[in-house]
């Protein structure tokens, strides 16, 4: 009787747990819909990634790469030979207007742009030495997030809900919080391309209004309910017939997932709980509405990271001329786009390691290329993408460290070169996926976000 019963119980449990997804959908053989957990490839040191992306490109030499040579040699011909750019307005050797520091134990140097990120140095891994294939901006936006030069390829966020589900059923895996600027390339830098439509990223706009259509609009959650059933009924009925439909199954679980929505997003965006110390730390008391706004939308990654959700983009606010692309009025444009962001990253940083969020979250920072050491025109920069500068944060990372570098004027990578595909390869290991297993059969061969290259930067791991 003992053991009978002792059985039972152990069903009733067993069943419990395989009606959730959690338990019931964790391990999938072939491609699929579903938002569930799904087991890494090996021990992950991150469980989500916010991608701080700075658009239209920063200056290397005016944020986190200091050369002497730029200022010593300021208003000469440039000491080297220019490659072709985009508007070749090339004029003399621009020094950087700003001054740098030494901050930190590690005494990484840092430009008087971000006195408030300067702060955390200690936690960043500092990359000098990024390059990109493409200096144009559509194309450099797509092979930034989808590693891909061309229109219509999954993007980065899509891939990690792809390979990892999401951990949070009421929330998308990939969210897009837009402060005010979707980068050239539109849309597309945040799709999912060829994979399932159910990983593409969800835009959510700055302001308590950040989801279109998430308020309810019938009489009652009864009569919702009602009409979702028959929905779903209405679906099935088509499945039965045709066999399964990525976008019909997609919109189903569209559908279901914005249902969930509806109680989740008020929830989320409602920061009335966050204390004033908290508010102060992020900027949401600055002066900027800019600075505000970025703010937000940093805490806010906080609280997705606190909800499970898997990637997390934020775009730049709008008001400083053209982005980070300053072809002119280098000193203006850098200036106000670096008010804008500042406060708001470091205390995200600060905040997810006083959370103790810090270590299973992955932060990284850095636009589509850099820009050039001599001047368009007097006081510009042009693109340039055979030498710039991004960090990683947290998540596995090896803080204090600066690798890479470029040449005496920083313009190009000289030393430890890492490609767009070799950051894809290690934001992917750290959230415990083998870049080169995580594929997807289309159009006859086995696609990769890595391509047919890549390669994990391990000096960099913790």
């Amino acid at each position: 009787m003992l053991a009978r019963c002792a059985n039972g119980f152990g069903a009733i449990a067993l069943t419990a747990l395989m009606a959730e997804k959690s338990f019931g959908e964790i391990v999938r053989t072939e491609p699929h819909n579903s938002l569930a957990p799904r087991q890494p490839h090996f021990s992950p040191k991150a469980k989500s990634v916010i991608f701080l992306y700075m658009d239209g490109g920063p200056s290397q030499v005016d944020t986190f790469d200091p050369k002497p040579r730029l200022t010593a040699e300021d208003g000469r011909p440039f000491g080297m030979k220019m490659e072709a750019t985009q508007f070749n307005n090339n004029g003399s050797t621009l020094g950087s207007p700003w001054k740098f520091r030494q901050y930190g134990q590690c005494g990484a140097p840092v430009s008087e742009l971000f006195p408030h990120v300067a702060e955390c140095v200690d936690d960043l891994a500092i990359v000098r030495s990024m390059t990109s294939e493409f200096s144009e901006h559509t194309n450099a936006n797509y092979f930034l997030h989808t590693g891909s030069g061309l229109q219509g390829r999954p993007s980065m966020g899509a891939w990690a809900g792809y390979g990892l589900g999401s951990e949070n059923a009421d929330l998308p895996g990939f969210i897009v919080l837009n402060g005010g600027l979707i980068p050239p390339g539109g849309l597309d830098n945040f799709n999912s391309g060829f994979l399932p439509a159910t990983y593409q990223g969800s835009i959510f706009k700055a302001g308590a209004n950040a989801v279109a259509n998430v308020t309810p609009t019938e009489a009652s959650a009864e009569l919702q309910e009602r009409k979702l059933a028959l929905m779903r009924k209405l679906d099935r009925g088509v499945v039965s017939r045709f066999g399964k439909l990525d976008a019909l199954e997609s919109a189903i679980g569209n559908y279901e997932l914005a249902y969930r929505m509806q109680s989740a997003v008020p929830e989320l965006m409602d920061l009335k709980g966050e204390s004033e110390a908290t508010r102060e730390l992020y900027g949401l008391n600055a002066p900027l509405p800019q600075t505000k706004t970025f703010g937000e939308q940093c805490l806010l990654a906080r609280r997705l990271v606190e909800r499970g959700v898997r990637f997390i983009e934020l775009t730049c606010p709008n008001g400083a001329g053209d982005r980070w692309d300053q072809h002119a009025n280098l000193r203006d444009g850098h200036e106000k786009n670096a008010r804008f962001v500042d406060q708001g990253i470091a205390g995200l940083l600060k905040d997810l390691k006083l959370r103790g969020l810090l270590d299973s979250t992955l932060v990284v920072w850095g636009g589509e290329f850099g820009r050039t050491p001599f001047a368009q025109g007097k006081n510009g920069r042009d693109h340039n993408p055979f030498g710039f500068t991004m960090w990683l944060d947290g998540g596995g990372v090896k803080g204090g460290v600066t690798f890479g570098a470029t040449d005496d004027y920083g313009y190009k990578a000289v030393e430890d070169k890492v490609s767009i595909h070799d950051l894809h390869a290690t934001m992917l290991h750290l959230l415990g996926i083998d870049h080169t297993k995580l594929t997807f059969r289309f159009s006859g061969r086995d696609m990769r976000l890595t391509d047919v290259s890549g390669e994990v930067v391990k000096d960099i791991l913790a």
